[in-house]
Formats: structure tokens, sequence, C-alpha cells
């Protein structure tokens, strides 16, 4: 689409420009008259891009240049020429301190949609630090993270029978309540599945605490949980239970897709391991299980009274495992 200038704001900077042209050209008055093409520069600002500021600017230089010699000829004595240099100079400053302004307000605009775009997917801590890193996050590298699965039990049967907005407003609520904990303990969601997401703590910028940031946040959906159903206690058909399957281990981070549409992601096996361990909450009858390797990293990082929240379950063999993976599910609280 191509630019088109407000006539309310084109249309005054024309006459003033006509109108100090006139002035500049038939008046005697010995002062800059024509350095009030400056405030049609300013006025044409207002809605004009980079090319039409600079193209207000040549056309008011060139207004003063033809007033010049219409005026006095070719002649450079007097006043005259000091009178138009200085009419040049303040020309040319003013496009240069247009296009700057225009530029720095189209930075800091870029920088006001990159921030709101990545608070979808990040917590304000993680926000604040992706946009001063240098690095991108579509170079892609290997790190350790914690990934968790978190998904609504049952959620079919939920919606069945129900009107569509209806629907869509649990899903908001649900998730909501689901990305809510994930940003309070500084996980980044890596995407969102229908009726549940994937969250992942490290990537982008991994931390000291990440395993037991995930624990905590695995407390926190079970708490929330606790005081939605309780809300809702009235409601048998608002009532509701997810299912949380955490593993850690090495993933692979970076930027997936097709040139029209690419997103930051991680994968490997660890995010397969943790899909299986959610999926394995309803054999259990669990809320939250983890696998025996997050477990280390929990005690790893010193964070023994987490720990202590979680209690054995042995091995299982998962779906598509050739071993057994000791799990660990979240005590009773």
């Amino acid at each position: 689409m191509f630019y088109s200038p407000r006539p309310h704001s084109l249309g005054p900077a024309i006459v003033l420009a006509a109108c100090i042209f006139l002035v500049d050209t038939l008046s005697s008055l010995q002062f800059a008259v024509a350095s009030l093409y400056v405030v049609v520069v300013l006025i044409g600002a207002y809605d004009l891009q980079r090319r039409g500021i600079i193209l207000t600017g040549i056309c008011c230089a060139t207004l003063t240049a033809l007033s010049y010699v219409l005026a006095h000829g070719c002649t450079v004595e007097g006043a005259a020429p000091l009178r138009s240099l200085v009419s040049f100079v303040s020309i040319t400053i003013t496009v240069v301190l247009v296009i700057r302004n225009r530029s720095a307000n189209e930075r800091l605009a870029d920088v006001k949609r990159e921030r709101t775009n990545l608070a979808r997917f990040f917590s304000p801590k993680i926000v604040e630090q992706l946009v001063q890193i240098d690095v991108p996050l579509s170079v892609a590298r290997r790190q350790k993270a914690a990934v968790l699965f978190a998904d609504v039990v049952g959620f079919t049967t939920h919606a069945s029978g129900k009107p569509p907005d209806e629907i869509i407003g649990l899903l908001r609520d649900l998730l909501g309540l689901l990305s809510e904990a994930v940003f309070l303990c500084e996980g980044s969601i890596d995407k969102f599945l229908g009726d549940g997401l994937m969250a992942v703590f490290g990537p982008p910028i991994p931390g000291r605490q990440d395993a037991t940031n995930a624990a905590l946040c695995a407390l926190q959906i079970r708490e929330r949980l606790g005081r939605w159903n309780e809300q809702h206690a009235n409601d048998p058909d608002k009532a509701i239970r997810i299912a949380v399957g955490i593993h850690c281990g090495e993933v692979i981070q970076g930027d997936v897709g097709t040139d029209k549409r690419l997103e930051f992601t991680v994968v490997g096996d660890t995010v397969n391991i943790a899909s299986r361990v959610e999926s394995y909450c309803r054999v259990l009858d669990a809320t939250v299980l983890v696998t025996g390797e997050f477990m280390k990293s929990l005690l790893a990082e010193g964070s023994f009274d987490v720990a202590e929240a979680f209690t054995s379950e042995g091995k299982h063999l998962l779906r598509g495992r050739k071993e057994p993976i000791q799990l660990y599910s979240l005590k009773a609280g």
C-alpha cells in the first residue's frame, strides 16, 4: 500500500510555503524570512515518511534559491547571500533532525512490538534480558533444560455440548492459569498445545535453578488448580484435573519453520520423554510426575526441600521407550 499524506497537514504546509516564497521574493525586508521554511518541514513531517520529508526540504531549498534569483539576480552583494545561506543551513539541519527523530521513534516502536511479542512466551525478567543481548535466538545450540508439559485431563468431556464461546473462554482461563505459573517461576512457554502447553526452564537464557523453577512451577499449578476448583465448587462441569510431566536433559534450541513463519523452540529426546511422562500421569492417577534425571538435577541445585515434595513411583516403561524410567510423583499436600 502506498503512503498517502493527509490533506489536513499537507495543505497548510503548501499554503505556508507559498506565503513564505511570496514574502521572501516581494518584500524588501532584510531578514531571514526563508528560514521560516523550517516550519513547513516540521508540519510536513507530521504525516510524511523519510522520502517525503527529504523532498519537502529540497522543495523549500529550491524556493529559497528561486526567490533569491528573482529578487537579486545573480549578484552576491549585501546581506541577501548571507540570509539565503542561513536559510539553506536551517532547512538542512531541520530535515536531518526530523529524520533522525523519526528513525528513533521507529526503533522505539520496533522494541515495543518486540517486547509485546516476547511477553507472550517469556517471563518479564527474561524479556528484559532478551532485548539487551546481541546473540539472536535463531542461532541453534545445545543446552540443558527442564521441559514441562501440562495438559487438562478429559477436556473433550468438559467441552462436550458447550457453545463455542464458552469453550474458548474456558480454554483462555485455563491457559492463563498455566501461563501465570510458568512466568512466575521464570519459565518460558515454548508452545500452546490446544488445552495445554509446553514450557521450558533454561532456554533461551540458562540459570542456576532451572530444575528448581520447574518444580516450583508444578507446585504453583497444583495450588492454582486447587483454588480454581474451590471457586467453581458449585459448578461440577468446571472442576478440572491437570496432568504435568517434567524431565531434565539436553535439548537443541533454535528457530524452526519456514521463511514466512518461524518460531523459537526446543527439540530432542528430553522433550519426547517429558511428553510421555505427562501422558503417564493418567496411568498412575497422578497430577505431577517427574523423572529420576530431573530429581538428580534438583539435588544438584541444592533444592533438597523441594525434592522432598516428591515420592518414588518406581520404574515404568513409557510408550516408545526401550528402557524403564524412574518416576516420582508429587506428594499430596
